[in-house]
């Protein structure tokens, strides 16, 4: 054989004993919660610096040379890393992996408003989630309500209904706060007379979570949820003893303080919320009114969770809060009125919730769930020549049963509403008031296939509202649906429509801004009807290896008939009585939220709201008031986990009508937070509207003397600038 021969023969023996020891691994990631793939996922082998990214199928291609075994981590983002050993002989099968979500991942968020126990992921109904990390930030800022929380959030709206008690109520897509279902827990204790002093009495520190739904949600909550439901989900209390403490300091004269804790062991569980806050009274413009109330409020809900056995929890809470909001003439407050200075508005609020609630596991497939809360609210509004008291007394009963097949999920039950409100001094017409409602429902959720689930609902209402001079009983049938498409695992879309009903009420937010002065008793009056639907699109994908970005775009429509109307009187004067209008209110619009993530580090939210509302009983201007038509959200914050926090916010709204047909200034607003964090403490620092933007920089909110003061509608911030800063403690 000659020279030549031998080495080509070396080379190609070499050749042949390469291709034979090269095998290929082939291995498929998927979601363990729901069996997806996760394309972009990454795998690192020990010993090598290459990093290898899965494909559109999640699929990812080895090739191995000659070993016995590889080490690898597999990692996506939101899921738990995964570390895998490999041993020869390998197979060109495909190999599945299983990733599981990380406590605090988007994809892992399970959905209680909708009852069925699913992720987000696979929830037909449009629900969008305020998580604890966001939870946390918002405290920051501010401690003793939600208000923050859900103000900065795209379509809805915290509508500040008095110049001087600051009490607010909830918009939604620009609708009257009376609209929105309010719950906590699942539980609907907030009843109409209690609705301007709602947020104000729910501190975020025990909260896990918050979730909207927005648009008709009538099937499980009832004919009410006509713009959406927001329901505030608490902790529940894990092995690991959370304590947790809050001291907070504001330059504009509020200090709170808050405690949290929570335990549980195999019997049995408790949490308990204590939170005391108090606020001097705030002048920023130096004209003798108070922009913020001299006010002091404590909350205290304990909750014990009884663990039966593995298919029986009871959990039983009381929520007790207690509020002194006093606002108005500097002077009166300080106790130096004379002649001249004698204009005040007091509020005082008493609440007492008590909650009780079974879950029972019937089998693995079929679940019980009882809940009741009785619930009593007492008000007290005190101003020069006018004193109003009253006590509203709520009862919420809802069992439901959840029966899961192979690919359906059913949930049927029935609930009663119980809201009564009784006037402790009579005026000139007695406005006691009470409503019956008894409903029972049936929603089922439909996995027609992976890429397609259906939830369509109904709800079969009876109300009966009674007052000392009228009674009037009504039904309703109130059907919804709900369609998720999942085209692939990067593009879904959700559409949904339904309908609603609201019974007649006096305390809405234009007769809270009266203070209910003047205001006559309902008489001949019909429930609000409403149709209306949503429709979005939905986009999460990677740029590269370290970008994340999710998209998502909203449209809204809600007509509302027989809208009620506040009218003057002509048999009384200076009073107002309530009327059902022959012509609708339509809101319509979309919102556009886009979020992007870099390296996990840097979180960038941008968000947009186009509102058109319009009561189409009005004769010129027909735009609802106080509803700007523009807004833009925008947030630009850098985390490291359990390290350091930095946040810088921006927002814009756009100009609002106002009832007197004038319209408002647009405005700015940006903020800045940042929070350092140890293993057992943090502290932090928050510049709050640091631009100082406020309602009295282009005209006075106060008109007139200061005897006989009037005041203009609030559609921007009347404080100010603001710097608040803290210390969070974890024993």
């Amino acid at each position: 054989m000659g020279k030549n021969k031998i080495i080509f023969f070396i080379i190609a023996l070499l050749f042949s004993v390469s291709t034979f020891g090269q095998q290929t691994i082939r291995i498929k990631i998927l979601n363990a919660a729901n069996k997806d793939s996760l394309p972009s996922s990454t795998i690192l082998i020990f010993g090598k610096l290459e990093k290898f990214i899965a494909d559109s199928n999640g699929i990812v291609e080895l090739k191995i040379n000659g070993q016995e075994k590889i080490k690898a981590i597999i990692s996506y983002v939101g899921f738990k890393g995964k570390t895998i050993i490999f041993n020869a002989p390998f197979t060109n099968q495909i190999v599945e992996i299983f990733l599981e979500l990380e406590e605090e991942s988007e994809e892992e968020v399970i959905i209680q408003s909708t009852r069925t126990s699913r992720t987000i992921y696979n929830t037909p109904t449009r629900v969008e989630t305020i998580e604890l990390e966001e939870i946390d930030e918002k405290t920051n800022m501010r401690p003793n309500n939600v208000s923050m929380l859900l103000n900065e959030s795209t379509g809805i709206k915290v509508q500040q209904t008095s110049a001087i008690s600051g009490n607010a109520s909830i918009r939604i897509q620009g609708l009257d706060g009376r609209y929105t279902q309010l719950l906590k827990d699942g539980f609907a204790n907030f009843g109409n007379f209690a609705s301007g002093l709602s947020i104000l009495e729910i501190p975020p520190l025990d909260l896990y979570q918050v979730e909207i739904i927005k648009g008709p949600a009538s099937t499980l909550f009832g004919g009410g949820a006509i713009a959406g439901v927001v329901n505030f989900i608490s902790k529940t209390p894990k092995e690991k003893t959370e304590n947790n403490i809050i001291v907070n300091q504001s330059n504009i004269g509020q200090t709170t303080g808050g405690y949290f804790f929570s335990k549980r062991n195999k019997k049995i569980g408790i949490t308990f919320l204590g939170m005391v806050s108090n606020q001097n009274l705030y002048d920023v413009d130096k004209d003798d009114f108070t922009e913020l109330p001299k006010s002091t409020a404590i909350t205290l809900h304990p909750k014990l969770f009884f663990y039966i056995n593995e298919k029986t929890t009871v959990i039983v809470g009381n929520e007790f809060s207690k509020g002194k909001r006093i606002g108005g003439d500097v002077q009166v407050i300080k106790k130096r009125g004379n002649s001249l200075h004698q204009f005040f508005e007091e509020n005082n609020s008493i609440r007492n919730t008590t909650s009780l609630e079974l879950q029972k596991k019937l089998s693995s497939q079929k679940s019980l769930t009882i809940k009741q809360s009785i619930s009593i609210f007492d008000r007290q509004i005190e101003m020069p020549n006018y004193y109003f008291t009253g006590t509203n007394y709520f009862s919420f009963t809802d069992i439901s049963f959840l029966s899961n097949f192979s690919n359906h999920s059913v949930v049927a039950g029935g609930n009663i509403f119980y809201d009564k409100s009784k006037e402790n001094e009579n005026s000139i017409n007695e406005r006691d008031n009470a409503n019956f409602t008894a409903g029972v429902y049936i929603q089922d959720t439909w996995d027609l296939s992976e890429k397609m689930k259906l939830e369509s609902g109904l709800r079969f209402d009876g109300t009966t509202y009674t007052n000392p001079i009228y009674s009037n009983s009504e039904l309703f049938l109130l059907p919804r649906i709900s369609l998720l498409i999942k085209y692939n695992n990067q593009l879904s879309s959700r559409i949904g429509a339904g309908m609603g009903y609201k019974a007649p009420t006096l305390f809405t937010e234009q007769t809270e801004t009266m203070q209910y002065r003047n205001i006559l008793q309902l008489n001949n009056n019909k429930s609000e009807k409403s149709y209306g639907g949503t429709a979005d699109i939905n986009l999460k994908s990677k740029i590269g290896n370290n970008i994340a970005v999710s998209f998502n775009q909203l449209f809204f429509y809600t007509k509302i008939d027989r809208p009620l109307l506040l009218q003057n009187s002509i048999n009384y004067p200076d009073c107002f009585y309530f009327i059902n209008s022959y012509q609708p209110v339509v809101s319509l619009g979309f919102e556009t939220n886009a979020k992007f993530i870099y390296k996990d580090n840097f979180k960038l939210f941008l968000g947009y709201t186009f509102t058109d509302a319009n009561a189409k009983y009005l004769t010129d201007n027909q735009f609802l008031p106080l509803v700007p038509k523009h807004k833009l959200n925008s947030a630009l914050i850098y985390e490291k986990h359990e390290f350091l926090k930095i946040g810088l916010e921006g927002y814009y709204t756009g100009k609002q009508y106002l009832t007197s047909g004038l319209q408002s200034n647009d405005f700015w607003e940006f903020g800045f937070m940042a929070e350092k964090i140890w293993e057992k403490f943090s502290v932090y620092i928050n510049f709050e509207n640091f631009t100082n933007t406020r309602q009295s920089k282009y005209k006075p909110v106060v008109n007139g003397n200061h005897a006989f003061p009037t005041f203009d509608e609030i559609w921007t911030h009347t404080e100010g600038a603001s710097i608040n800063a803290g210390i969070k403690l974890r024993l």
